[in-house]
């Protein structure tokens, strides 16, 4: 059997075309899947919705939906919705966003996440069983179910990069999807993942690994290494969750060295002593390169990885990227 690999792109980029683009590329060439994420800019369930009725075979999903931006029945309506009229291609991808995110468009207060998201998980799963919700805040009211065909089998993934949201995933998700994750480092994400497997009474049920992977692909790698090392190095500028994660798994002299490296202005670079997180991060290089690189993900036991694309690609970046991995795509 051949490598699964999806598609995805990062959320700065905003070009409709080219969002429902990729999704119609990839599943012209073979990819697996179409992931987006959602931040401050489009509804993606309605974009998805676009590139189902513009597909025919590729998986399509949320990657990530926050679960501070809706009610647990909006989504699992959204859900079953893009389950019906995507033939039964969509997956639901959730995962705790950002305090900003919460707080600064949907005007809720960001709480500790991982009773939030176990909360989200079982309602909307009793909700696509077709089942009442199981109401946890107005306990007195009368609890709905959905008035659609139930999809009991639609995949729920959960994004984790922490211990405990992790064991969550083990214990409730049907795939774990990190993202900024040291593929050396996914062994240690499946002891967790093992542990709530355990601690949810199916310690043989793990569930998938599906973590998303910036890619960049060049015609020559000093300048794959150049948008990888911006990759890199905006990530752990502007984001307190992915930079202490990595510090967490032992990268801390390694992101100092990038923040070093970025003060006082952004320069998107990753100095030298900092190499390490290219190659722990980033998909990049040359089209052998790039495959190469891919193929540790897989070796360490990624089942599904997802290639998280630049924004702002001309079709012919867009093309070599997509390109690039087209061997892979090939039966063994």
């Amino acid at each position: 059997m051949r490598p699964r690999i999806g598609l995805s792109v990062m959320l700065l980029e905003t070009r409709r075309e080219a969002i429902i683009g990729l999704a119609t590329e990839g599943d012209r060439l073979g990819y697996d899947g179409f992931f987006m994420p959602e931040a401050w800019a489009y509804d993606m369930t309605v974009l998805l919705a676009e590139a189902a009725a513009r597909t025919t075979r590729i998986t399509l999903g949320t990657g990530i939906l926050g679960i501070w931006n809706r009610s647990a029945a909006t989504i699992a309506m959204a859900a079953a919705t893009l389950h019906a009229v995507s033939g039964g291609r969509f997956v639901l991808g959730l995962g705790a966003s950002t305090p900003q995110l919460a707080e600064g468009l949907h005007d809720t207060p960001f709480e500790p996440p991982v009773p939030r998201m176990r909360r989200m998980v079982t309602q909307i799963r009793a909700l696509l069983r077709g089942e009442r919700i199981p109401l946890a805040v107005t306990t007195n009211a009368r609890a709905l179910r959905l008035n659609v065909p139930p999809a009991p089998a639609l995949p729920i993934h959960v994004a984790a990069l922490g211990d405990a949201m992790t064991r969550l995933a083990g214990d409730l998700a049907d795939a774990w999807a990190p993202f900024l994750y040291p593929w050396s480092q996914l062994a240690t994400g499946v002891e967790r993942l093992r542990e709530g497997a355990t601690r949810g009474d199916h310690p043989d049920r793990l569930p998938e690994i599906h973590p998303f992977v910036p890619a960049v692909v060049g015609d020559t790698d000093a300048r794959a290494r150049e948008a990888a090392a911006w990759f890199v190095s905006f990530f752990v500028t502007t984001s307190t969750v992915y930079r202490d994660s990595l510090m967490r798994q032992g990268y801390g002299k390694a992101v100092a060295a990038v923040l070093a490296a970025n003060a006082p202005k952004f320069t998107g670079v990753v100095p030298a002593d900092a190499e390490e997180l290219l190659e722990q991060l980033i998909v990049y290089g040359t089209p052998p390169e790039a495959r190469r690189r891919l193929r540790r993900w897989h070796e360490a036991g990624a089942d599904f990885p997802v290639l998280l694309l630049r924004p702002n690609l001309t079709p012919e970046e867009r093309a070599l990227v997509l390109e690039a991995f087209r061997p892979m795509l090939q039966p063994a």
